[in-house]
């Protein structure tokens, strides 16, 4: 399909396949990997069920976007949500803030991925492999949102399908070999199931989901807009909670060391799902992971990009940034401009982390800061629009719902680095200091 909703739109042709693929990118299927051993030092053992209580925490939001995507069908998902909601400034606050997540993701995914392929093949720079996969989703962006969704299906069609190898891999060892661990531990945790330590480790897990309120920025070229939207918002959500829960159930059954030993041993966390992978199956399954990881991260750096590019779109039609870059190309029905500022944005922000030693671990922690202040707006937006403007009597779902989910928000906000609060702080204050200028500008307009 190539209907437009209005001359110079953007165009519908994304069906529930195609935003629920664009979630899942965003996010990996295999986006645990990286956090697996941290979390299995932190909840003694009970990484599965951390997960199981993240995605139901993450629910939340996912049930906010849902009533929020009905209600304002527009591109700029939480930016319009809290402009409806609690009117213009907390709107451009939402989408300043929104930006820290949308234009850094991006970053983040082409830096793992860069220097993923690195050490696969260390003849080549991690420079050129990281320019490499800027230009390569770059070009599949500004060819059209169809084009990208076809070659994104195809990528994550690939990363499930090694995933399902290491689930099938990992079954034959249990059944061969034992189990490392008791059958339960996953869920029940090593010496008893400790509530304090699995929050502690929810407030990082739910971290892995980052991306998948992607899904609401394409609701204007989504055919069934914001009814289709909704029900992908939820489905990605359900998704990856169940592929995140399995996959980390298996690595922990398999996982040689007990979660004392990785709690003392703060540098093999980082790597402790490939160090099981490769002492329980193989190395070969260890290259095949590492592989998929890397290409994984270089398509989901063009998810991220693509949601970048529609929130500087919208932002830009509301005249929240320059208008140029509200500007819709004619032959792929994508905001070209937009897509290009968020790439150079991308870019730089990877250069940036490159060169320091810290650099990765930093930007994750600024882009978490970013999504989850956006997140609570979202929330506060669903009662600002239902309960107080137009007087719903729905309080499970217009009250208590983004009420319990601004809660973990704030929980998981208060667990980050001071650091990320700090470059939050300071990337709030320089919005509101924007948004004032605006206003000065209006008023002597």
């Amino acid at each position: 399909m190539s209907e437009r909703d209005e001359p110079g739109g953007l165009r519908r042709s994304l069906g529930l396949r195609d935003l629920v693929v664009y979630g899942l990118l965003f996010i990996a299927p295999m986006a645990p990997v990286g956090v697996f051993g941290v979390l299995d030092a932190k909840s003694h053992g009970a990484v599965a069920v951390v997960y199981l209580a993240a995605t139901i925490a993450m629910g939340f939001t996912a049930f906010s976007y849902a009533q929020m995507v009905r209600a304002v069908p527009r591109a700029g998902s939480v930016f319009a949500y809290a402009r409806a909601g609690l009117g213009e400034g907390p709107g451009f606050v939402a989408g300043w803030m929104a930006m820290l997540d949308y234009l850094l993701i991006p970053a983040v995914a082409y830096l793992f991925s860069g220097i993923a392929l690195h050490s696969l093949a260390p003849g080549v720079s991690r420079w050129v492999w990281t320019v490499l996969a800027v230009l390569v989703t770059t070009a599949l962006n500004l060819a059209g949102v169809r084009t990208a969704a076809v070659v994104g299906f195809v990528v994550l069609a690939m990363e499930i399908a090694v995933l399902a190898v290491f689930v099938v891999a990992a079954l034959v060892v249990l059944v061969r070999d034992g189990a490392a661990r008791p059958v339960l531990s996953p869920l029940t945790g090593i010496g008893g199931f400790q509530p304090g330590a699995v929050l502690s480790a929810v407030s990082v897990a739910v971290l892995s989901y980052l991306g998948f309120d992607a899904i609401a920025s394409f609701v204007e070229e989504a055919v069934g807009a914001s009814a289709a939207v909704a029900r992908a918002v939820l489905l990605c959500l359900v998704l990856a909670g169940v592929l995140f829960v399995v996959q980390t159930y298996l690595a922990a059954l398999l996982e040689p060391l007990t979660p004392e030993q990785l709690a003392a041993l703060p540098a093999a966390q980082g790597s402790a799902f490939y160090d099981t992978v490769q002492s329980a199956v193989g190395g070969w399954l260890h290259t095949l992971v590492a592989v998929s990881k890397a290409i994984g991260a270089a398509f989901a750096a063009l998810a991220g990009q693509a949601a970048a590019g529609r929130l500087l779109f919208a932002m830009a039609r509301e005249g929240r940034l320059p208008r140029r870059l509200s500007v819709v190309d004619p032959g792929s029905g994508v905001p070209r401009r937009a897509l290009l500022v968020a790439a150079v944005v991308t870019l730089a922000a990877a250069g940036w982390a490159a060169g320091r030693d810290d650099g990765l671990d930093q930007l994750t922690s600024v882009v978490d800061i970013g999504a989850l202040t956006a997140f609570a707006l979202l929330h506060a937006s669903v009662i600002g629009w239902y309960t107080v403007r137009n007087g719903s009597r729905d309080r499970l779902r217009h009250l208590l719902a983004p009420v319990l989910g601004i809660a973990v928000i704030v929980a998981v906000v208060w667990q980050a680095t001071h650091t990320a609060q700090l470059v939050g702080a300071v990337w709030l204050a320089a919005g509101l200091l924007v948004l004032l200028a605006q206003r000065g500008r209006g008023a002597r307009a």
